[in-house]
């Protein structure tokens, strides 16, 4: 589908299982797309737990071209914030989770930052949350770092980015796992913690 962001548009797939109660909007690294076999992997063991996915590009073709575009943080956040909107436009009811991975990562926290999102949970997957600087204050949702053991500056980054957060946080260090989590099992362990992050946080509000 198209995603409507102020003056651009950009591709997107949205699926949203039967039932579903929670939809996790997924911020890619620099040189990803929405087509990352990482992101589609975690996306489809969410959805195996009934939470919707949304993956999209947050940059047009022409915009991917420039380099500079694709670290421009507040840019990639502008449209994360506009997808949300959209979002929340379309099905009210959802509640919205983020899941960021590499500089996707501190696009998902800045983003997460504002209030009027209601953002009920944020997973960063090797993400450098670092990025989003000053607005790591202002992140109250509950949010998970992921981060491979053998990744050791992104693990420092992710260790003091945490302890800057305004609300709720977890750090699991996957281990024996790299930057990309390319080996055997590691991308598993990541995918199955955001699953059960998710679920936990996504969950339905009573009364």
């Amino acid at each position: 589908m198209t995603i409507p962001v102020g003056p651009a548009e950009l591709d997107g797939d949205l699926v949203l299982p039967e039932e579903a109660e929670a939809v996790v909007l997924f911020a890619h690294g620099s040189g990803s797309s929405r087509r990352s076999p990482r992101n589609r992997f975690v996306a489809e063991r969410l959805q195996q737990a009934g939470l919707g996915t949304l993956l999209f590009d947050l940059l047009t073709p022409i915009e991917a071209d420039d380099r500079a575009n694709v670290f421009d943080i507040f840019l990639l956040a502008e449209r994360l914030v506009r997808a949300t909107q959209w979002m929340h436009g379309r099905h009210e009811r959802l509640r919205i989770g983020y899941f960021g991975a590499s500089t996707g990562a501190a696009a998902a926290l800045w983003a997460a930052a504002a209030p009027e999102l209601r953002i009920g949970a944020v997973v960063s997957r090797g993400g450098r949350p670092d990025l989003a600087g000053e607005r790591l204050t202002e992140v109250t949702a509950p949010t998970l770092f992921i981060v491979g053991g053998h990744d050791e500056v992104v693990l420092d980054l992710n260790q003091r980015a945490e302890r800057l957060l305004g609300g709720p946080s977890q750090l699991a260090v996957i281990p024996g796992a790299t930057h990309l989590f390319e080996e055997p099992g590691t991308l598993e362990a990541a995918a199955d913690l955001a699953r059960e992050w998710f679920t936990d946080h996504l969950a339905p509000q009573g009364p």
